[in-house]
């Protein structure tokens, strides 16, 4: 199946995101693609908590999801929205970080909310701590589409390979880590861990990403390191996207997942053992 990646560089306006991702959804499909993924935070990647409690909404009432629903169903293909902020009805206030798969229909088939945080303390001047403004989920999804059963997965899960083996065992080919990389871990970590997740489980692995300086509207700006990434369940590389925003196209064969296994079988192999 042709598929694309969407490499973006969203700033903290969900509408001026929209109009550019919805842009290039367009131009995917023109290209023949079936299934679109976009990155983590697609609507919205922002430093400041009063601008995301500002233009963040609950997910029936948000407008990227909508929109990209009915864009899904227009074009009659699916589409991967990595993650969307979205508000949620906690005491404390804090948002989740939801992925959502789309049906060819416009039918929003299975949602996952990320589960690992990123609290890290990258050097002095770097510091994240998500879970101050993210509610961690707690349950793991398995989704089937047209392309094959997906495990959902967001960023910083990639670092946790119990996740990636649990969804491999209840089913999944393949494997997505949208993200909103740093500069700092991906250069020293981003194809390392996509490629170790894919080799030990036999997945494919997509990670669509976030690139480049976000623009704010007035607190402090981020980076992402980009580098969208497809890795066959045998751990080659077959797209890196650069730190160029755009659409990035690629086929993708579903028998290279059993030829994988059929070599090397660790899934299968596993066994039980008491920890030390």
């Amino acid at each position: 199946m042709r598929a694309a990646i969407l490499q973006l560089n969203s700033s903290d306006d969900p509408s001026e995101n929209l109009s550019q991702t919805q842009m290039w959804v367009r131009q995917a499909a023109e290209g023949g693609a079936k299934f679109v993924f976009t990155p983590e935070v697609s609507n919205c990647v922002s430093t400041s908590r009063a601008q995301q409690i500002e233009v963040l909404r609950r997910q029936d009432d948000d407008e990227t999801l909508a929109e990209l629903c009915k864009l899904a169903r227009e074009l009659y293909i699916s589409i991967s929205i990595g993650s969307l902020a979205v508000k949620t009805d906690d005491p404390d206030g804090r948002f989740t970080n939801r992925s959502f798969l789309i049906n060819p229909l416009g039918e929003i088939i299975a949602q996952y909310d990320k589960i690992h945080m990123f609290d890290v303390q990258i050097s002095a001047t770097e510091t994240y701590r998500e879970s101050a403004g993210y509610r961690p989920g707690e349950k793991a999804v398995v989704a089937e589409t047209e392309l094959g059963k997906i495990g959902m997965a967001v960023c910083y899960d990639m670092r946790f390979p119990l996740l990636a083996n649990a969804l491999t065992q209840a089913g999944a080919q393949i494997l997505l880590y949208p993200s909103a990389f740093s500069p700092v871990t991906g250069a020293a970590h981003w194809h390392s861990l996509l490629r170790a997740r894919a080799i030990e489980t036999g997945c494919y692995v997509i990670a669509a990403a976030q690139t480049g300086v976000h623009r704010s509207s007035g607190a402090k700006s981020r980076s992402t390191f980009g580098h969208s990434l497809v890795v066959s369940p045998w751990g080659e590389v077959l797209l890196d996207a650069g730190t160029g925003a755009g659409v990035y196209a690629f086929d993708i064969e579903m028998d290279n997942v059993a030829k994988a296994r059929q070599k090397v079988p660790s899934m299968l192999n596993a066994r039980s053992f008491t920890a030390p």
